[in-house]
């Protein structure tokens, strides 16, 4: 079972995917291939600074280890052009899919849940056998956004780079809705995956 997890920022999907890995699904996070395994490589790290220079590295980089991308530096540019933020993903999306499309077919009868933040934007829908979205209320997801410490500012550009959310909700198999409580995401989460495991019987 290969489920594709998504939604806007601030809905919860990190919360929704832990919730499905207390119960015994096999989840990866691509934000978390991307910070610990992509932008380390240093194929990525040499495009990045060929396109925008070495000023885009971090400033307290350790003498005589690989040099490290200034993600937030990274973020101000491609979140701020578009032409920037599709070349960025150009670079990086093929290789956090050769990442956990590699791990899913090493065991590829395992129940997987791939946290995918642009999986409709990316077109790659069609490669799930489920797709899952979480919703929330747009003032809910922006006040969520600036709780973990972006200004209102960053948080509006970042949300302006997504498909807008309906369209996406529309488009998936289930949607979870989370403007509640934490237990009432992890209700939702605990149904579905007894629905789901109910239909791959």
């Amino acid at each position: 079972m290969l489920i594709g997890l998504t939604g806007g920022i601030g809905c919860g999907k990190s919360a929704a995917a832990s919730d499905f890995a207390a119960l015994g699904f096999r989840v990866q996070d691509t934000d978390r291939i991307v910070r610990e395994e992509v932008l380390p490589d240093p194929e990525v790290v040499e495009a990045a600074t060929r396109r925008w220079g070495r000023g885009i590295l971090c400033p307290d980089s350790v003498e005589g280890r690989p040099p490290e991308l200034n993600r937030a530096a990274v973020a101000e540019i491609v979140f701020a052009d578009s032409g920037e933020r599709l070349w960025w993903e150009s670079v990086i999306h093929p290789r956090v899919g050769a990442r956990w499309r590699g791990r899913v077919a090493k065991e590829p009868g395992a129940e997987w849940v791939i946290e995918v933040p642009l999986l409709f934007e990316a077109g790659l829908e069609k490669g799930f056998d489920f797709v899952v979205c979480v919703g929330a209320n747009p003032a809910v997801q922006l006040a969520r956004a600036v709780a973990r410490g972006m200004t209102h500012a960053q948080a509006g550009q970042r949300i302006a780079s997504q498909f807008p959310l309906a369209p996406k909700l529309k488009s998936a198999h289930a949607v979870l809705w989370n403007d509640g409580s934490r237990d009432f995401l992890r209700a939702q989460v605990g149904l579905l995956a007894a629905q789901l495991r109910a239909g791959a019987r």
